[in-house]
């Protein structure tokens, strides 16, 4: 079977362009009969935003639980924290002997993040050679990426190249899966549906708080005895990723004269809470049950940890540290 990789950020509560762009393709890639899904919570990576840590264990919690509600099947897939595979620091630092440093100072993210005024430390430096090690360490055939993404998984190869070209041929070269949805969820605003932008539509949120986001959704001012057009807005976007078999139905009320912005919203908002009303109790469930996520994290380390173990042996033996 081959091993497709993804790393989950402990980032907050998810909304719709997160539950679209990544989180249904992941799940559902759990159905694929010759694929082994290995998802961690990437709590080592959340250090370098994340200064609390009770805020870190409660980003790290809510983001398991969140992908378990929304359809996460543990039996098929991998699901574990990042710290819990200690294996993956060990690598790392392997891995850091062979990465020149020209390689990490044309990273993107590096760039963006200290453009945005970040603080210029080690672990914002390094961030891509930790990454290429939770990448490598699970001998990874395949890793989705979203095109702004893809430079991450090309360092790793690079390293990964550099290790086997100096030592010997101990890791894989994995493949990209580009993902074209990740861009596609718009916010309340207009712009892709980002934390950073604060114009998500979360899934967890309280009803009020979802139904403040769906009727704070951008329009037009279109009169309300004017039809509306709605193909390519935020309203209609909305509804073709939430329901794609309701929008024609949405398409045809929105078009007829006398049925507000307000009323298209409020169609939209019912729409969503059937979505995701089944998803909402299953994460309800488990913030009263936290012991259960604790299982499923600590069967996944134990399952991580089986994988990591022979790979991080070899690259021991390669580099001389074992006989």
């Amino acid at each position: 079977m081959k091993i497709i990789l993804t790393g989950i950020q402990p980032s907050g509560t998810p909304h719709l362009g997160n539950y679209f762009g990544a989180m249904q393709p992941a799940i559902e890639r759990q159905n694929v009969a010759d694929l082994q899904a290995v998802y961690f919570i990437a709590d080592y990576h959340a250090l370098t935003s994340i200064e609390k840590a009770d805020e870190l264990r409660h980003h790290t919690f809510g983001a398991a639980a969140a992908w378990l509600a929304c359809g996460l099947d543990p039996a098929r897939t991998i699901l574990f924290r990042q710290s819990d595979v200690p294996q993956v620091q060990e690598l790392a630092w392997l891995l850091s002997v062979v990465t020149p440093m020209g390689l990490l100072q044309r990273a993107h993210s590096y760039k963006d993040k200290i453009a945005q005024g970040a603080e210029t430390n080690h672990g914002l430096f390094a961030y891509p050679v930790l990454m290429a090690a939770d990448i490598l360490l699970y001998n990874s055939d395949l890793v989705p990426v979203g095109r702004d993404q893809k430079q991450h998984l090309e360092i790793a190869r690079d390293i990964a190249q550099k290790f086997n070209d100096r030592f010997a041929p101990i890791f894989k070269l994995p493949e990209p899966i580009i993902s074209e949805a990740t861009g596609i969820i718009p916010g309340i605003d207009g712009r892709k549906m980002s934390k950073s932008y604060d114009n998500g539509i979360p899934i967890f949120g309280e009803e009020k708080e979802i139904k403040k986001a769906v009727m704070s959704i951008k329009t037009d001012s279109t009169p309300i005895d004017q039809p509306k057009q709605i193909e390519g807005t935020v309203l209609g976007q909305l509804m073709r990723a939430v329901d794609p078999g309701h929008y024609e139905k949405f398409k045809a009320h929105a078009a007829t004269p006398g049925v507000g912005y307000g009323d298209l919203k409020k169609e939209l908002l019912t729409v969503i809470t059937a979505r995701f009303q089944p998803f909402q109790e299953k994460y309800r469930h488990y913030q009263a049950h936290p012991g259960e996520v604790e299982a499923v994290l600590r069967d996944g380390a134990n399952r991580a940890r089986a994988l990591a173990a022979p790979v991080l042996e070899k690259a021991r033996q390669a580099i001389g540290l074992s006989s």
